[in-house]
């Protein structure tokens, strides 16, 4: 999509040599194909080439990409990622003191403006069960 943002519209054969990887042409093309699927991309056809554009700003393929993640590898849960970023990866200072922040507003708002927990578990028994796991 970056390749897409940068120049649009273009065709795939641009689109491959903008991300300078070795993927094949089929490949760019399938790729493509789903993002147009998903509707983050429309294409134009001129003759025989598409022309691509992106219908997605970069805050949309974020959330659909962080969406897919959470689905096939956290089942769902926010939680379960947050808590598997905190454990594996180096934070510093600055963003320890922004999470924590996050967290403190997130904890403040009223039950009913929180989305509802998966499984019947709230996430404040996510989180004591993930603290229990920890010890």
């Amino acid at each position: 999509m970056h390749a897409l943002w940068a120049g649009a519209p273009a065709t795939a054969r641009e689109l491959r040599e903008r991300v300078a990887a070795d993927w094949a042409y089929t490949t760019v093309k399938t790729l493509l194909q789903r993002l147009v699927d998903k509707g983050a991309v429309a294409v134009e056809l001129r003759g025989n080439t598409g022309h691509y554009t992106p219908l997605w700003q970069a805050a949309e393929a974020r959330r659909s990409a962080l969406r897919s993640l959470l689905e096939s590898a956290f089942e769902g849960s926010f939680g379960r990622l947050f808590v598997h970023l905190a454990r594996d990866e180096a934070l510093s200072a600055d963003e320890v003191a922004e999470l924590s922040g996050l967290l403190d507003e997130h904890a403040e708002k009223p039950a009913a403006h929180k989305p509802a927990a998966k499984r019947g578990r709230t996430s404040s028994a996510r989180t004591r069960a993930a603290r229990k796991k920890k010890s």
